[in-house]
């Protein structure tokens, strides 16, 4: 079920329908100027985004916007999820000239935050976690002002170095997507596991409490309320300080079909009980996507660490004091 390749030439079976989505889902074709100039400088530099191959319905604004999500290691991944657009296959190798193609883009396009992931390669030895700390220093070095997120896959296997390696370059965010609850891993995400997913989020706060770490989730798969509110005290454990949360899109009729479109209002309701559990950051709305709005975003998580210490440092002053 997870072979999400094209079916044989003669196959008799119908092609699916396509699902209608609801009006608050609907966005405008990408058509403006600075759209273009970003694909153009994409193009140039040899560079995929996330934007491209997870088909993300935010592109024309955040091109337009001139933000974009890189995506490095190539454009194909050797797992299948049943939720993703990505290619699957044999990867090509490893482009030694993307860590500094990744910091002239950022260069030229003036980038205050940059947003920077993969596609899972369990080809490599490290799983690919050399070429994010390869594209991390570059940008440190080139554009120094520019701060750094990076969403990266689960290193399944070789997670504890890779983490450590990623976590010595000094990305100022390190987000892990958990994509989906517990009971529906086998059909959505079968190559991963979610505490493995779990254990190496814990493991960056490990290395680094003061690295901000991310994770999210898609809703409409399936999942029930009380899985979620699960999911959100599971990221808590570990420490986790921005939750995303968004309306899951079929990508093709042979990906996992939409079971629910959740409505805008229901984000809110679960955005609400997130905040209430103690993140510092949270993002929900159908919309919602792991790198959209990341800069705005990033500034009022910074804000937030800032005035929670202020007020755990003046409460223990007063207890000193007493």
């Amino acid at each position: 079920m997870n072979d999400l390749s094209s079916p044989p030439q003669g196959s008799e079976a119908p092609r699916p329908a396509r699902q209608r989505k609801p009006d608050w889902i609907r966005v405008k074709a990408p058509v403006s100027e600075g759209y273009n100039q970003t694909r153009k400088l994409m193009r140039e530099l040899n560079l995929n985004t996330v934007c491209e191959e997870a088909a993300c319905p935010n592109i024309g604004e955040c091109w337009t916007k001139k933000h974009a999500t890189v995506m490095i290691l190539g454009d194909v991944c050797t797992r299948a999820c049943a939720f993703c657009n990505v290619k699957t296959g044999m990867p090509r190798m490893v482009d030694p000239m993307e860590p500094e193609n990744v910091a002239i883009a950022a260069g030229k396009m003036g980038l205050e935050h940059i947003v920077i992931t993969s596609v899972d390669r369990d080809d490599l030895p490290d799983g690919g976690a050399g070429q994010f700390v390869k594209v991390v220093k570059a940008l440190r070095r080139e554009t120094p002002d520019t701060t750094i997120e990076i969403l990266t896959p689960d290193f399944r296997g070789k997670m504890r170095a890779a983490v450590e390696a990623i976590c010595e370059a000094g990305p100022d965010v390190y987000n892990h997507n958990l994509e989906t609850v517990p009971r529906l891993y086998p059909t959505i995400r079968p190559g991963a596991r979610y505490y493995a997913s779990l254990r190496l989020l814990e493991e960056v706060k490990h290395h680094d409490p003061m690295i901000f770490t991310k994770s999210g989730i898609m809703l409409g798969l399936g999942e029930q309320r009380l899985e979620v509110h699960q999911v959100m005290d599971d990221m808590r454990s570990a420490e986790v300080d921005f939750i995303t949360m968004g309306q899951y899109l079929q990508p093709t009729p042979r990906h996992a079909t939409v079971e629910e479109f959740v409505t805008p209002d229901a984000f809110k309701a679960y955005g609400a009980i997130a905040r209430a559990k103690g993140f510092l950051q949270v993002a929900a709305s159908p919309l919602t996507r792991s790198s959209y709005h990341a800069g705005e975003d990033f500034a009022e998580m910074k804000a937030a660490r800032a005035e929670k210490l202020a007020k755990a440092e003046a409460a223990r002053e007063a207890r000193q004091g007493a």
